[in-house]
């Protein structure tokens, strides 16, 4: 019977250990325990309330590490604060493809990757690394004394807010205000605004009085707006009745005058065969055209003769004496 309770605080110490065992696997396991493993510093200037050992540092969302140690450093020729955070980063979730199979943290740098704390829960106000590119914001390192390579931060969009607050000027902001709320109070006190809701109910009531007339104008001019509209109707009855038959002496009409230009035409063309420099008719022209000179030329003459005798039409013409 004393061998009984010996041999169950053996079998419970071999199970013990046996967990303790299984536990270091798992925790070495999930840890990354035996993968290709990297310590990088990062430096950030505001509070980093929420951000304990532990919190994980993600990819542009899938996580690839997780932080190992917080650290706060005043610079006592500066007095500023800064806070240094150390993580661990796996390549447990990043698959690598191509043939580099060097470290190109460096060159994950100069193209933009930067480190920017996010929240994990509201909460719980629990913080993570977030880690993607921005290349539209520069690199900024500080010089820090670490062994480990650092990754540039930029600030959290709160930081980023408060920043743009900080830089409004205020007290131009509610001088700016004030003008404005002046400007409103002496508008609202002037007797044409004043006035606005007397002039107003005047407008109504003449826009009604508008609306009035213009019924008794619609009820007066309906029967003479129904005559017209039957007169008009009329109208179309007349035009749909009269049309064929225009239509038909509009035809005849242009038949009539395609035969009135063809005999146009073929004139035209006689004309010109009669005008053509060789033609037998411009022949007798000129021949004409001279006779006619010469006649003219006898008349002239004559002219002459009975203006300087006018009595040669009855002695006939005198002749001068040399």
């Amino acid at each position: 019977m004393s061998d009984k309770p010996h041999t169950v605080a053996v079998g419970a110490f071999v199970i013990g250990a046996l967990l303790i065992a299984i536990t270091i696997v798992i925790f070495s396991l999930g840890s990354g325990f035996g993968q290709e493993r990297e310590k990088v510093v990062m430096v950030f200037d505001g509070s980093v309330k929420g951000l304990v050992i532990g919190a994980p540092v993600a990819l542009r969302g899938v996580q690839i590490g997780q932080v190992t140690n917080l650290e706060l450093m005043l610079d006592a020729d500066t007095i500023e604060l800064i806070m240094v955070v150390e993580a661990q980063i796996s390549e447990k979730n990043i698959r690598r493809l191509g043939s580099n199979t060097g470290d190109i943290t460096d060159e994950l740098i100069a193209r933009g990757l930067r480190a920017q704390l996010k929240t994990q829960s509201l909460l719980t106000g629990l913080l993570y690394i977030q880690l993607d590119f921005h290349p539209e914001r520069p690199a900024q390192f500080v010089d820090l004394e670490s062994e480990y390579l650092q990754i540039p931060t930029i600030p959290t969009d709160l930081e980023i807010l408060t920043g743009k607050i900080e830089d409004i000027d205020l007290a131009a902001l509610a001088e700016k205000l004030e003008g404005i709320i002046n400007g409103l109070n002496t508008f609202l006190n002037d007797e044409s605004f004043q006035s606005l809701p007397a002039n107003l109910q005047e407008t109504l009531a003449s826009l009604g009085a508008l609306s009035d007339a213009l019924g008794n104008q619609v009820a007066a001019s309906g029967p003479r707006l129904n005559t017209v509209l039957d007169n008009a109707a009329v109208t179309l009855d007349s035009a749909n009745t009269e049309l064929p038959r225009l239509s038909a002496l509009a035809a005849k009409n242009m038949a009539l005058l395609v035969d009135a230009i063809t005999a146009f035409e073929k004139t035209m063309a006689s004309v010109d065969s009669l005008a053509a420099p060789d033609s037998a008719t411009s022949y007798q022209l000129n021949i004409a055209l001279k006779e006619l000179a010469l006649a003219s030329k006898a008349i002239q003459r004559l002219a002459d003769t009975l203006d300087q005798q006018p009595e040669a039409l009855l002695r006939g013409k005198r002749e001068n004496n040399p």
